[in-house]
């Protein structure tokens, strides 16, 4: 064949194979006939996968002598998870498979768990499906969780968790319609040759990325397009307050390198040396981290660490919940007693067995025989959601971080929804002129001769919020006793009159563009003037 048509025949493949690529996964194995199969719907990695399938098979075979397998369900993201639990329950009470009460026969929905996600996700869960049924008196409005308490034990709840509460978060839905069986936190993921080479030490709170040395180095993700990221800032402003919160996310958007829209890329940038540092969920910066290190290697002193901030961080429950009408619930019980069980847990953070360290790993006796803890292939660096487990095992954890010491007791100051239309009008969307207005404002403080009042006059124009003009004339400051006012009109006209909000977000990101203008013209004004 001539090189020119082997090149069209390898194109021909690929446009064929693009439809089959991106069609939702189902991960399966051989089926012997004596086996029982759990079937999970999850975003997580192949190599949680891989661990938690192999360890629950092994656990149920010394525990009850019952061979089982675990089919992983991968559609995507949890949006994606979300949609595809959605259509199928919604097909299902239309059908008449579910019948207006719940009830149902097993395996009317062909998945037994979701495994992964948010707490917010998994709350998604519960809130369940809205759907119209014909009933023999007419139509009928019915609303069904999609998840179902899974019906544990009181006190094996208590003996697993203690108080159900990490900071100002729970660590499961108190009915059990979600359970907690790890922990996500939110932090900073960082360079740590980068940050020599400039004379930082290593970062260890949301401020050191206002320091003047990360200008034009900082990599975060646009809220607009990362919830993670948005939760991030939002656990930024409930701990520091409304003046001190807001500023720090304005100077840290300052010193961005860009904005991307996926929360994944900022760790990738910091381990390659694109980025000094940057916002990211934990076990992508651990995961980061993990990559680039020799094997063995103390986290410590590894080119690319992750920080969780003392007392600022939001740290949320990674659930795992039953799904209504599943085809094995009793399973699926099991699976969950698994994954809070002290060998279940273990795979969160001990090194595995391919790790040098995790020779030292503790045994345990598991149905007769003694277990090594620990995974079997991958270092998973996440963190386990028993309290008792970092007193326990805590010494042999490849992270050594108590999330209950630092988790943030700040409950939501509802400002959320401010983040997404202010960032963009005060960085994403002014970026360029943004950093200017920085950089002149760094060089003004730097400079001891230049004049303090026109150096106030910078900081006052660089950090000024802009003013709504509501329906009725009434104008509000964007400020804490105002936001919300503001949001509650945001969100009236949203469904009223979106050109009104389409309209605000213009002259916010105008008078932005406004006040860096002036902090730039200050600063060359007063140049000319001392030459």
């Amino acid at each position: 064949m001539s090189p020119f048509k082997a090149l069209i025949a390898l194109a021909f493949v690929v446009i064929l194979g693009v439809p089959f690529l991106a069609k939702p996964r189902t991960e399966r194995a051989a089926e012997p006939g004596d086996e029982r199969t759990l079937v999970i719907i999850t975003p997580h990695v192949q190599q949680i996968r891989d661990e938690f399938a192999r360890g629950f098979a092994d656990w149920m075979q010394r525990t009850t002598g019952k061979r089982v397998r675990v089919v992983w369900n991968i559609p995507g993201g949890t949006s994606e998870i979300i949609k595809t639990l959605q259509a199928q329950y919604t097909a299902a009470i239309k059908n008449g498979d579910i019948a207006a009460d719940g009830s149902c026969k097993p395996g009317v929905i062909p998945i037994d768990l979701m495994l992964g996600g948010g707490s917010y996700d998994h709350g998604r869960l519960k809130r369940g499906v809205a759907v119209k049924m014909t009933t023999p008196a007419g139509e009928k409005d019915v609303n069904m969780t999609m998840s179902v308490p899974a019906g544990i034990d009181p006190r094996q709840m208590k003996e697993w968790f203690g108080e159900n509460k990490i900071g100002a978060q729970t660590l499961y839905e108190p009915e059990q319609y979600w359970i907690g069986t790890a922990l996500s936190s939110f932090g900073i993921v960082f360079n740590r040759e980068m940050c020599r080479e400039r004379g930082l030490p290593d970062p260890t709170g949301f401020e050191d990325l206002t320091k003047p040395e990360m200008y034009g180095l900082v990599a975060l993700a646009d809220p607009r397009q990362s919830g993670s990221i948005a939760t991030t800032f939002d656990a930024i402003l409930s701990a520091y307050g409304w003046e001190k919160g807001w500023r720090v996310l304005r100077e840290m958007t300052a010193n961005t390198r860009y904005f991307t829209n996926s929360s994944t890329k900022p760790p990738i940038d910091v381990g390659q040396g694109e980025a000094i540092a940057g916002l990211a969920i934990d076990f992508y910066g651990r995961n980061q981290a993990e990559q680039i290190s020799l094997p063995g290697q103390d986290p410590a002193t590894a080119r690319v660490g992750y920080v969780d901030p003392k007392g600022a961080v939001y740290i949320d429950a990674d659930p795992v919940s039953m799904l209504r009408g599943g085809p094995e619930p009793e399973l699926a019980r099991a699976f969950i007693a698994y994954s809070l069980s002290e060998e279940g847990q273990a795979l969160w953070n001990l090194p595995s067995e391919r790790d040098p360290r995790g020779g030292g790993n503790p045994k345990l006796d598991v149905g007769g025989k003694s277990v090594r803890l620990g995974p079997e292939v991958s270092n998973l660096r996440r963190l386990p959601i028993r309290r008792e487990f970092y007193a326990k095992y805590g010494k042999y954890m490849t992270d050594q971080v108590d999330p209950y010491a630092i988790a943030s007791q700040n409950l939501p100051k509802g400002w959320r929804d401010a983040i997404a239309p202010m960032m963009a009008a005060f960085s994403v969307d002014v970026m360029r002129e943004q950093h200017d207005a920085w950089q002149a404002l760094l060089n003004a403080r730097r400079d001891a001769n230049f004049p303090s009042d026109v150096k106030a006059e910078m900081e006052a124009a660089f950090f000024a919020w802009p003013t709504t003009t509501l329906e009725d004339g009434k104008v509000l400051t964007f400020d804490e006793q105002n936001i919300k006012a503001i949001l509650a009109a945001w969100k009236d006209a949203a469904k009223k009159n979106p050109g009104q909000v389409a309209r605000w977000q213009i002259e916010y990101t105008s008078f932005f563009r406004g006040q860096y203008r002036k902090v730039k013209n200050l600063q060359e004004q007063a140049a000319v003037r001392a030459n």
